[in-house]
């Protein structure tokens, strides 16, 4: 099964969906911004991403750069920072069979998909 950790508002999370419907594959779409992430779903999908959680925050957001900007803080303080506002969250993220990808550019979700 293909999950979807999708935000509606954002143009490449829905470019992302298209590309996921257009595959005719199973999915499931999970819109973290009403059902948000745990800590542990965090940590799991960093370690499939095989980044760190700082790699995964999106520091263009206005609440980033209000309340985060030039502040150091652990990886387990990220995770929880991303819990409470999983608006910082880079999206779309798609994981299919124990593999994730972030969906920027859409062509990393379309490798993705080739792969078994």
């Amino acid at each position: 099964m293909i999950t979807i950790y999708h935000n509606p508002q954002c143009s490449k999370s829905r470019a992302a969906l298209a590309v996921l419907e257009s595959s005719k594959q199973k999915y499931v779409v999970q819109e973290y911004l009403i059902q948000s992430f745990t800590v542990d779903e965090l940590k799991q999908i960093i370690s499939l991403l095989n980044i760190t959680p700082l790699a995964l925050i999106r520091k263009s957001e206005p609440i980033f750069i209000e309340r985060f900007l030039d502040k150091d803080y652990t990886d387990d303080e990220w995770l929880t920072i991303m819990v409470e506002y999983p608006i910082l969250i880079e999206r779309p993220i798609v994981i299919k069979n124990g593999r994730a990808t972030i969906g920027r550019p859409v062509e990393n979700i379309v490798e993705l998909l080739a792969s078994k």
